[in-house]
Formats: C-alpha cells, sequence, structure tokens
C-alpha cells in the first residue's frame, strides 16, 4: 500500500512519511507471533532460559499488542486523517488499513491455522 501510494505521485502535502511505522509494527507482531511455537506456549516443551513459559507468553502478548496496535494505528490514518478532514484522494488511508488488516489476519492465520506434528 505505502509504494503503490509513493509510486501514483500523491503530493506530499496528502502523504505523511510516519505513516510507515503501522506497516513496521504490524510486521514486527507477525514475526513475534509467529516465533513461539503452540507447544513453547502450552508448556509441553522444554524452554531454557530465566522466564521459561511465562516469558513465551509475555513474548506472544507483546506481539499481539504490536499487531493491535498497528490496525488502531491505520484506522486512525484512515478516518482521523482521510474521512474527517475530506482529503483526496482517499486511497492511501483505504491502502494503509487494509495492509494491516491483512498482516493481522496472516498472523492470526499463520499461527492458528496449522498443526503441529510432533515427531
Amino acid at each position: 500500500a505505502v509504494v503503490s501510494t509513493q509510486s501514483t505521485g500523491v503530493d506530499s502535502g496528502n502523504f505523511d512519511k510516519a505513516y510507515w511505522t503501522c506497516g513496521v509494527f504490524g510486521t514486527l507482531g507477525l514475526l513475534m507471533v509467529n516465533a513461539v511455537s503452540n507447544s513453547q506456549l502450552r508448556g509441553d516443551a522444554y524452554v531454557p532460559g530465566a522466564l521459561g513459559t511465562t516469558g513465551t507468553r509475555v513474548w506472544m502478548v507483546i506481539g499481539f499488542l504490536c499487531s493491535f496496535g498497528a490496525i488502531i494505528g491505520a484506522s486512525f490514518i484512515l478516518f482521523g486523517e482521510y474521512v474527517y478532514k475530506k482529503k483526496h484522494p482517499s486511497y492511501p488511508g483505504t491502502g494503509f488499513f487494509m495492509q494491516n488488516l491483512l498482516i493481522f489476519m496472516a498472523t492470526i492465520i499463520f499461527k492458528f491455522g496449522r498443526v503441529e506434528d510432533a515427531y
């Protein structure tokens, strides 16, 4: 969404460079959530380290907070900057929101849609 907005020649008054951060935090949340296996989350696997299963769960919560924060930020960009202020063209706001919504959906599908077989 960001690349298509930049490449279409949207003037800099209609597009703030700080809008990149929502996609970055959404992607960071995707990586954090999916770096933890379900067996580590349940406590079935041996997790070396100082925090163990508790650290794994905290890591997972922080990852989901990054993902939800990205959606909330993208919603603010769409509604606060493009819908309420009636900026035209409004497709950059829609693109940012859709980008972060799809990243969040991918996070959920990758985490809970896979089956981990014990070999």
